[in-house]
């Protein structure tokens, strides 16, 4: 008995051979790996070669990488336009700190040179106002009623009628204090066109050899002290204390004596009620 026959499926000539095609790798991974930044994928072309008739050749694998698109150019350019942009203001916020700090830094000193000018100033407002205080005093000094009288007005007068006439030294002095009557009353001044009190008394008394101190409290010790009630022309008077006298003349008689007095009357010629000293010196 005859086995039945199979139908024979005729085989291609390739079968028996195995395929060497590897399998697709993702677009992304190939990209990732190629190194694009940009997240733009390559494509994959996969380009097999044409086999013989009786044999099969491996398929080559082509990676192709990204082109430079238009639109990548634009953004990549954007982005160095913003950097740039970014620097500049960087640099312009720098530039306008730098001149806020000078500009304050020169306001500081211009505050601080404000501030010593009006020091300097009220320092020197002090300094005139004091000036004026002490002249204002030594003038209220100068006609001060509280002083110790030795002598009332009345014997005074009564003494000097009887010696109000200077002869030889004492004429001269007289007669030199009398010619300075009317000129200016300047501290620290020993003529010819203005005096002090102690000026005025040294200057005359020079004009006949007699070398005295220059100052008021020396003057008022540099003779023999006398009354008062016993004055004679050329006696010089003071007022305040001997030793620590503070303003002096020189008797003219008949009650009368010249001075400098202060700077707002000058060399005068009062009586002595007007002022009456302290006591008096005779030099001649």
């Amino acid at each position: 008995m005859k086995e039945p026959l199979v139908p024979v499926v005729p085989m291609s000539h390739t079968a028996h051979i195995r395929s060497h095609r590897k399998p697709r790798r993702s677009a992304s991974k190939l990209a990732m790996r190629a190194g694009v930044a940009s997240g733009v994928f390559g494509s994959l072309a996969v380009a097999g070669a044409s086999a013989s008739a009786n044999a099969a050749e491996p398929v080559t694998q082509t990676l192709e990488l990204p082109t430079l698109t238009a639109d990548l150019a634009a953004q990549v350019a954007q982005s160095a336009d913003a950097t740039q942009q970014a620097a500049a203001n960087y640099q312009l916020q720098a530039e306008r700190d730098a001149a806020a700090a000078k500009a304050a830094k020169q306001a500081k000193a211009d505050l601080a040179a404000a501030k010593e000018a009006e020091a300097k100033k009220k320092a020197e407002a002090r300094k005139k106002a004091a000036e004026a205080a002490r002249k204002a005093a030594a003038e209220r000094a100068s006609r001060t009623t509280e002083r110790t009288v030795l002598a009332t007005p009345a014997s005074v007068s009564t003494t000097t009628t009887s010696t109000s006439t200077a002869t030889g030294s004492a004429a001269a002095v007289v007669s030199f204090v009398k010619a300075q009557v009317g000129k200016a009353y300047v501290s620290g001044a020993t003529g010819p066109s203005a005096y002090d009190c102690s000026g005025l008394v040294q200057t005359a008394f020079k004009q006949v050899g007699i070398s005295l101190p220059r100052v008021s409290q020396n003057q008022s010790t540099a003779g023999t002290q006398v009354s008062l009630s016993n004055l004679q022309p050329g006696d010089i008077l003071y007022w305040g204390g001997a030793g620590s006298a503070y303003h002096v003349g020189v008797y003219v008689g008949n009650g009368m004596f010249v001075g400098a007095q202060n700077s707002s009357t000058g060399v005068v010629e009062r009586p002595l009620s007007y002022d009456p000293p302290s006591g008096a010196v005779r030099v001649l």
